[in-house]
């Protein structure tokens, strides 16, 4: 009997809508041709639109309703109507932090008929996981605005726990050993921030020691930026804060090819409780919404994660296959690698390369 997944859609905002056509286009391949796997979809009308009609950009029992699914698969949340703040604190955050998905996964590859913008690196050189922790961290909500004009003060805070800290580094390592992958970065700015920060690189210490078959190192977050531009091929897998990770998956992101390439995953590692959250790492890109412009690959590999977490490793395998295939070929894809493709093309093109395998 075939497997059935449950899957909740958000399309959200931009072009969110059209990139995950694509992935749920290759999700529905992948059910035809193998027959061992279903997927029964649940569309979710929320976003900026919806914040802009109700005040929030998902009901009050948004994660009651999500809490049933096996994933949840999201497009782009961000509207010019919308401070950027609400978007985020009313749909993304609140999922994560509410269901404690605390490992966000942001892998990039340098794809073969990709051209880095780097000099100097050919295909397959850049081969980096950022892994960010998502739950606490510089996006911890605390803080406050006092005061009027020139007296006004805001204060922010980050949390840092030793176990919202172990437990992130810990699968660092983990991921690594079981990738078969040699070295773990820790990126923090402990110089500038003497507690979260110090408290960051003491637990690192601690957790490397009980995984010496792995290299490790430890560095500032400038740095760890002016190294992956001017030597990507040193970095293997990063380990970061909720802010530093999230900067420098939009950084490895475009060494690589840009983020219509970027793909990302939010789930708890030890915990099943609650569904896994899929979205690419690109933004909502108001400007070229409704163009067929948008890059659906970042998208359609984020389904490949979503694949892997639901334990269907072959047809997560068999659909990077078939993205890796459109983009060796160069001939279908949209303007930001260079082609005149629309979105759907693509989607239709690693649609038939996923036939062709069958």
């Amino acid at each position: 009997m075939a497997t059935l997944h449950h899957i909740a859609i958000i399309p959200g905002d931009g072009i969110g809508a059209e990139v995950v056509s694509e992935g749920v286009k290759c999700l529905k391949t992948l059910s035809e041709i193998s027959g061992d796997i279903r997927f029964e979809f649940k569309y979710f009308p929320w976003g900026s639109e919806y914040c802009l009609q109700n005040g929030k950009m998902m009901p009050e029992d948004g994660l009651e309703v999500l809490k049933n699914f096996d994933a949840i698969y999201l497009g782009a949340v961000g509207d010019p109507r919308l401070p950027d703040d609400v978007t985020l604190h009313g749909l993304l955050l609140p999922i994560k932090f509410g269901f404690d998905l605390y490992a966000g996964l942001r892998p990039v590859f340098l794809f073969p008929g990709v051209e880095s913008p780097l000099a100097r690196i050919s295909e397959g050189e850049i081969d980096i996981v950022v892994i960010r922790e998502n739950t606490e961290g510089e996006y911890s909500n605390i803080g406050g605005v006092v005061g009027v004009e020139e007296r006004e003060l805001a204060l922010q805070s980050g949390l840092f726990t030793r176990k919202g800290i172990e437990r992130i580094i810990a699968f660092a390592f983990e991921y690594a050993v079981a990738r078969g992958r040699k070295k773990v970065t820790s990126v923090t700015k402990s110089n500038a921030q003497r507690y979260g920060m110090v408290l960051w690189d003491k637990i690192f210490k601690e957790v490397a020691a009980g995984y010496p078959e792995i290299r490790t190192e430890s560095k500032l977050i400038d740095a760890a930026c002016m190294d992956v531009i001017r030597s990507p091929k040193g970095y293997d897998v990063i380990v970061a804060s909720n802010l530093f990770a999230d900067i420098l998956s939009d950084l490895t992101a475009a060494a690589t090819g840009g983020m219509g390439l970027a793909p990302g995953a939010s789930f708890n590692p030890k915990d099943r409780t609650y569904p896994g959250f899929f979205d690419p790492v690109h933004g909502s890109a108001p400007d070229i919404a409704g163009k067929g412009l948008a890059n659906p690959i970042a998208a359609i590999l984020t389904v490949r994660m979503m694949l892997d977490y639901l334990g269907e490793g072959e047809a997560g395998e068999l659909l990077y296959q078939a993205v890796g295939k459109n983009l060796a070929e160069k001939k279908v894809r949209t303007i930001d690698l260079g082609g005149r493709s629309q979105t759907h093309e693509v989607g239709d093109d690693i649609v038939r390369i996923l036939r062709s395998f069958s």
